[in-house]
């Protein structure tokens, strides 16, 4: 008699981890987030040194950007394209080697000191050209116009990561700017793909909520973002342009019903990272008025509420959707979607409100940030490792 068992194909988690592109790049961004932020206080406080050729501000500010944000947009990216296609992203040992360059990337960039700034720089600008070019075959194949020029998102990121590792070198004194212009980058990005996804996932959860999109807001709305983008690289005092931005993006929000997702956290959540973006322009705006705000405040507003916020609610929603589960958020989600925006309004608000907690609100801030990645990885590790619990494939 034949054994059962036998012939029950029980998929390796090494294998479903490697079946889509959330699943690798959700689990590596989250674990950077848990565990570089505590190091980065650690290393603002003088308990620790990164042994690399960028200054340690220098280094959190790349580690942040390029290894955790661009993670969760590759990963969100792989996963998406196969939806918009109809056909898949890479999966399998060429997934599997992206992700392993990530993180040799996270590697040199720790502790770089001992290469050349050459081979640092190698290791760490090839992921996203590389990750790019895998997301190309498809939406050209297809002729996605629409979503076409992300993979160039990605390539135009890659050569401000290069300036950025130019100017560590000492070659290219042009890193403020190349930060800058990424931070820029990542705005629109983030303003593009939240005002199709924050009206969408909202009006199809609250169809009686009165749900609407305005195509002409959402275009004023991203020109608008995109002209004080520009304008925050090539005339950094000119506060109209991002208080025009801010309310622009205020007024096409309205329609979103913001108000009547409250009571739904995977909804919220993202209602609330689109607000943090509102936020970070106005406070650049006050800013360039002449108001007496922390210089750093429009930038953590930006970083750890738009795309903390933004990314975490993405993060648990998509996993979730793509591995069969009902998009629910749990009590654990709900406390990780709330400890991560206390944690951007303790490190913007803080030091506004009392100038003097300026350092205590860096600890506070890390300590809050990390917890919710903890939260996340406690709850989605064995999701991200196990297959999907509608028996498909993904």
């Amino acid at each position: 008699m034949t054994n059962p068992t036998a012939t029950t194909s029980v998929p390796r988690r090494p294998a479903v981890l490697f079946a889509l592109g959330f699943r690798p790049f959700y689990l590596l961004a989250a674990g950077l987030a848990a565990a570089w932020i505590p190091l980065w206080v650690m290393v603002w406080h003088g308990h620790f040194v990164i042994p690399n050729g960028f200054s340690p501000v220098g280094w959190h500010t790349h580690e942040m950007l390029f290894g955790f944000t661009s993670a969760v947009l590759v990963g969100f990216l792989l996963t998406a394209i196969p939806n918009w296609t109809g056909r898949p992203t890479v999966s399998g040992l060429p997934l599997a080697g992206l992700a392993a360059l990530w993180l040799a990337g996270r590697m040199v960039m720790l502790a770089g000191a001992a290469l050349p700034w050459q081979v640092v720089a190698a290791v760490d600008v090839a992921f996203l050209p590389l990750a790019a070019a895998s997301m190309l075959p498809p939406l050209v194949a297809t002729r996605n116009r629409r979503n076409i020029a992300f993979p160039f998102v990605l390539m135009a990121l890659a050569l401000a990561n290069l300036v950025l590792h130019l100017d560590a070198a000492g070659i290219a004194p042009l890193g403020a700017e190349a930060t800058r212009a990424v931070l820029g980058a990542l705005m629109v990005l983030l303003v593009i793909m939240g005002g199709r996804v924050i009206p969408f996932f909202t009006k199809n959860r609250l169809p009686a909520a009165g749900v609407g999109r305005s195509e002409r807001l959402d275009t004023l709305a991203t020109a608008a973002v995109v002209l004080a983008v520009v304008l925050s690289v090539a005339a950094p005092l000119t506060p109209a342009s991002g208080l025009a931005a801010a309310v622009l993006l205020v007024v096409r929000s309205i329609p979103w019903r913001p108000l009547a997702a409250r009571s739904v956290p995977m909804l919220w959540v993202l209602h609330a990272g689109h607000a943090w973006i509102e936020a970070a322009l106005f406070l650049h705006a006050a800013l360039d008025f002449g108001l007496d705000l922390p210089a750093s405040a429009p930038d953590h507003a930006f970083t750890i509420g738009g795309i903390g916020v933004l990314t975490l609610g993405m993060m648990a929603r998509t996993a979730r959707g793509h591995t069969g589960r009902p998009i629910e958020a749990t009590r654990m989600m709900i406390a990780a979607f709330t400890i991560i925006n206390l944690a951007a309004i303790v490190r913007v608000f803080g030091p506004i409100a009392v100038p003097e907690f300026q350092v205590p609100a860096i600890g506070l801030s890390g300590l809050l940030w990390a917890s919710a990645f903890v939260l996340y990885l406690v709850e989605y590790v064995p999701i991200l490792l196990g297959p999907r619990v509608d028996g498909r494939a993904g």
